[in-house]
């Protein structure tokens, strides 16, 4: 399935070249009341976040937020589900660009969750923190999602690396999110271009050793 022909550097450059702009889709009131959500629960934890915390920060009255959601709970599950659709999507997206090439699909994976990493940190500490807090269905289906994104990876460094099994490869998989999702947990001395280089660089070692 995979030829390992493309040095990962060469086909960055490629994939820059061929990729189409995509347009964001407009944001939404709904949205910018989730965002202010998951700040709040990331930075003081979801028992010390009340709607009417999240309604000030919003500029609305608590009450009013029940137009937008049944609850916290409810904000909770629209912020954490439509992420791990996102990663998964996205995840699959980049893999099948490099279906006969392990080695740009691992990269652009790489660049892939790097890119989501750095634009989320309130979202990974919220699901470091919180994840728990959601009831068994949704939280099942997160679980899921999660690990179909998993298998993507594991895919690609099974073929990658033909020495691993299923298992070994999941292993690096996880350790390589425990890299790149520790973004929650970085200063700002480093600006954007270089944590982004030096995660990618760092993950990069770590799965292919």
């Amino acid at each position: 399935m995979y030829e390992l022909t493309v040095g990962y550097a060469d086909q960055v450059t490629v994939e820059q070249q061929q990729t189409t702009p995509v347009v964001p889709r407009r944001r939404t009131r709904r949205d910018e009341i989730i965002e202010i959500a998951v700040g709040l629960f990331a930075a003081r934890g979801y028992h010390g976040v009340s709607m009417d915390d999240i309604g000030s920060a919003a500029g609305v009255t608590g009450p009013a937020l029940y137009h937008h959601f049944a609850g916290k709970e409810a904000m909770l599950v629209a912020a954490l589900i439509p992420v791990s659709e996102g990663l998964l999507e996205g995840g699959r997206s980049r893999v099948s660009q490099h279906d006969s090439n392990a080695q740009a699909a691992l990269g652009s994976l790489i660049d892939f969750h790097v890119e989501f990493a750095l634009a989320n940190p309130a979202v990974i500490a919220l699901h470091l923190h919180e994840l728990d807090r959601l009831p068994e269905e949704p939280r099942r289906q997160i679980r899921r999602l999660q690990r179909l994104y998993v298998e993507e990876w594991v895919n690609v460094l099974t073929a990658l690396r033909p020495e691993l099994s299923a298992g070994e490869a999941r292993v690096l998989a996880h350790a390589a999110f425990g890299l790149m999702n520790s973004t929650p947990f970085l200063g700002g001395e480093v600006d954007r271009e270089r944590r982004a280089g030096l995660l990618r660089a760092a993950t990069l070692a770590a799965l292919i050793g």
